[in-house]
């Protein structure tokens, strides 16, 4: 494995074909300079940001030549502008902080109304680089000191700490409690995110809390499907199987929701988003790219005990303590004929609320794994993983 950027391994890896691996890597690091780690064949990569968080930007199971699996906006990398709102420049795990919404948000002023014209994203987990305080083999650890304020005028002191770790096909497979797979080339990497509270006095809810929220954008395509396994159970015990209403409501067309699994279009053509509450969700979710044949696998920690999840919605909120702990989105002009963001969709986990003493830690570990190869091997994945047949991803999404 390789860690330097300089080296001659990433010299080798910025070469390749139109949205290879090698060609993603050799276009951003004419505007920037990534962090390439690979394992001992240069097949299985992951691209590092430092300057921008330390993000996965994107990642291949096949070397240089191999396809480019995260969503990077290449007009907005190029330009280098910085956008006043937020700059989505992609990235297949990403960190980012919540609340987004509420009266407890980081992204709205205080008093401001809760609309596009008045959300900032912060700078921190947006535009500016983590330091990078250790690198090793297929391992890099970077840090970031940040102040916040939120909606209600609550100030916090806190340090992101963010290791990204490189996975071994032995960690990827005991990571899915499946025997290893031969046929199937996959890559696969998780980011172990801590928050810690730098002020001298706790965090209240009653003032607000703040908790990690890792997201991961990736290529959309009509044949792209969103599976999120769920607990099966009756609403009166568990609470409504999924919520769908974050931008309105979901056209029937475009999801469909079974007793253990919810399927969710993921073709980049309309702006929706679902979410899992604590009781519903089992900490792993993924995608199915029927045109390429791409297995995507997300899994994230949960709390072993009940927890407070933090609410997102753009809206004063009777229980601003009863979010989502895990999301997908599909990206979608925001009204007709208005500009999107990208072709992309999201895979997305979230920590608890964080009710930290001054100098206490909160952890969260999100992880990814992409797989191709024989068909009849990741059928056999996908059943073992989200519970749902590929036949079944393809009758709903044809």
């Amino acid at each position: 494995m390789t860690g330097d950027p300089l080296n001659a391994s990433q010299t080798r890896l910025q070469q390749g074909n139109a949205n290879s691996f090698g060609e993603v890597v050799s276009f951003v690091n004419r505007h920037s300079q990534l962090l390439v780690l690979a394992d001992a064949r240069d097949e299985a990569c992951i691209a590092v940001w430092p300057a921008m968080q330390g993000r996965v930007l994107t990642s291949t199971a096949a070397g240089a030549g191999g396809l480019s699996f995260g969503w990077i906006n290449r007009e907005l990398i190029a330009s280098g502008m910085v956008l006043e709102h937020v700059n989505s420049v992609g990235g297949e795990d990403r960190i980012w902080l919540g609340p987004e919404g509420g009266q407890y948000s980081i992204y709205f002023a205080p008093g401001v109304p809760f609309d596009l014209e008045h959300w900032f994203t912060p700078a921190a987990i947006d535009t500016e680089a983590f330091e990078i305080v250790k690198q090793s083999a297929g391992t890099v650890s970077l840090r970031r000191d940040i102040h916040l304020t939120n909606y209600s005028a609550t100030n916090f002191h806190v340090q992101i700490d963010r290791e990204v770790r490189l996975l071994s096909n032995e960690q990827i497979w005991s990571g899915l409690k499946i025997v290893t797979v031969s046929g199937i080339k996959a890559v696969g990497y998780e980011s172990e995110n801590k928050l810690t509270n730098l002020d001298q006095v706790s965090w209240s809810a009653d003032t607000g809390l703040l908790s990690l929220w890792v997201l991961g954008q990736f290529q959309s395509n009509p044949r792209t499907t969103i599976i999120l396994p769920i607990k099966a159970g009756s609403p009166s015990e568990l609470g409504i199987p999924v919520t769908t209403d974050y931008f309105g409501s979901v056209p029937e067309d475009r999801i469909a929701i079974h007793q253990d699994a919810v399927f969710f279009k993921a073709d980049g053509d309309y702006r929706s988003k679902l979410g899992l509450s604590l009781q519903r969700a089992k900490g792993i979710l993924g995608s199915y790219d029927a045109e390429n044949g791409t297995l995507t696998i997300a899994q994230h920690t949960l709390p072993t005990g009940p927890a407070k999840y933090v609410n997102s919605a753009w809206k004063l909120q009777d229980d601003p303590y009863s979010g989502d702990v895990t999301n997908c989105y599909n990206d979608g002009p925001p009204s007709p004929g208005g500009a999107q963001l990208g072709k992309f969709y999201e895979l997305e986990s979230s920590s608890p609320a964080a009710a930290l003493n001054s100098n206490e830690t909160l952890a969260h570990t999100h992880r990814t794994v992409h797989m191709t190869g024989d068909e009849p091997q990741l059928d056999m994945i996908c059943q073992a993983t989200l519970g749902v047949t590929l036949d079944q991803i393809r009758s709903f999404n044809p």
